[in-house]
């Protein structure tokens, strides 16, 4: 096949969703593959990311960590590890592996801004999960916010999940006492069997609260929010006196068009923040990447080069199936990082 035979793939949104996103919200595309201008590089798609704040980004109103949404008929957007194919940027040749930002597309152009140079990884995905994003999630929710002490109890919710399952490790390195919730008797086996969490709740089994409360005997003193729903209800009445609660994202309302049915519980919380002298922070990972990401990669590229730090990938071949993938994660079918084999590359 001759270059010109060459054709890009790409999922755009076709259409913006009320409540959970279907197959009908994505449409697949091809086009020209683009030809790089002068300072430019052009990106082959080697693996894609697909993690949960990109739900937010399918809406009109973009959330708070975005300038804009993703237009419809625009590439639905997404972190990826890439190979340059071609370059006219004199500080990247073909052939070189990237961190990239091509979203859902065989291929993509850059001037070499967004880009992190990888060397050659014997798994290069691992820079789109317990290397990347999300791992420097974890590890800065964790330790700048939730300051886990040894012998303090750390709760976090989607246990499995690419987020989770760092926060429960990095938490057990400093000593403390985990307890994962995550959805499904096999998740929690993982959790503990593998992860090496102390103990881990299922969800989707009946009262959560009560079991949580017998897991928690002296109370929680980290909670890792990136659920929010029924999980944050079972939490707030654990909490010690000067527990810290890191605010990642609350995934469970991000596909609600209104208000969930039930009692405002607003006050409840309000007042359980205000007597136990709670502190809970909202953070935005891309706030920290100036000040803290070499850190954080010293640290975990240790913890994982010493089989410290695990990380599961669920990875789904062809960029085709993304957006049944994707679908799934925000139903919680995914068990670690969710990844997408676009090309051998």
């Amino acid at each position: 096949m001759s270059q010109s035979d060459v054709r890009n793939r790409r999922v755009v949104l076709a259409a913006r969703p009320r409540g959970l996103p279907t197959s009908t919200h994505f449409r697949i595309e091809e086009t020209a593959v683009p030809t790089p201008g002068e300072g430019q590089v052009l990106l082959r798609t080697l693996s894609l990311s697909l993690d949960p704040y990109m739900r937010p980004m399918m809406n009109e109103v973009p959330p708070a960590y975005a300038d804009a949404s993703v237009a419809v008929g625009a590439p639905m957007v997404g972190g990826t590890v890439n190979r340059v194919v071609a370059s006219r940027n004199p500080s990247f040749r073909v052939g070189d592996l990237v961190l990239g930002n091509a979203g859902w597309q065989d291929y993509a152009l850059s001037d070499g801004q967004d880009l992190v140079a990888l060397g050659e990884m014997q798994q290069p995905s691992l820079a789109l999960g317990v290397l990347g994003m999300p791992g420097f999630t974890a590890h800065v929710g964790l330790l700048d916010i939730g300051e886990p002490k040894a012998g303090e109890t750390v709760v976090v919710a989607a246990a499995t999940g690419a987020v989770g399952a760092v926060v429960g490790q990095v938490a057990k390195l400093k000593g403390a006492r985990v307890v994962g919730i995550a959805g499904g008797a096999d998740k929690c086996r993982y959790a503990v069997e593998v992860l090496g969490f102390d103990v881990c709740l299922d969800r989707r089994e009946p009262k959560l609260a009560e079991r949580l409360a017998a897991a928690c005997p002296r109370g929680i003193d980290v909670y890792f929010e990136n659920v929010g729903g029924e999980v944050f209800e079972a939490v707030v009445p654990l909490l010690n006196h000067h527990a810290r609660v890191p605010l990642c994202g609350t995934i469970a309302s991000y596909n609600e068009d209104a208000p969930p049915p039930g009692p405002n519980l607003l006050p409840k919380v309000m007042s359980v923040f205000q007597t136990k002298r709670v502190r809970a922070q909202g953070f935005i990972i891309l706030d920290h990447y100036g000040a803290r990401y070499d850190a954080f990669r010293r640290d975990m590229d240790a913890w994982v080069a010493e089989g410290r730090v695990k990380l599961l990938e669920d990875t789904v071949d062809g960029l085709e199936n993304a957006p049944g993938a994707f679908i799934g994660m925000l139903q919680g079918k995914n068990v670690g990082k969710l990844v997408v084999r676009v090309s051998e590359g």
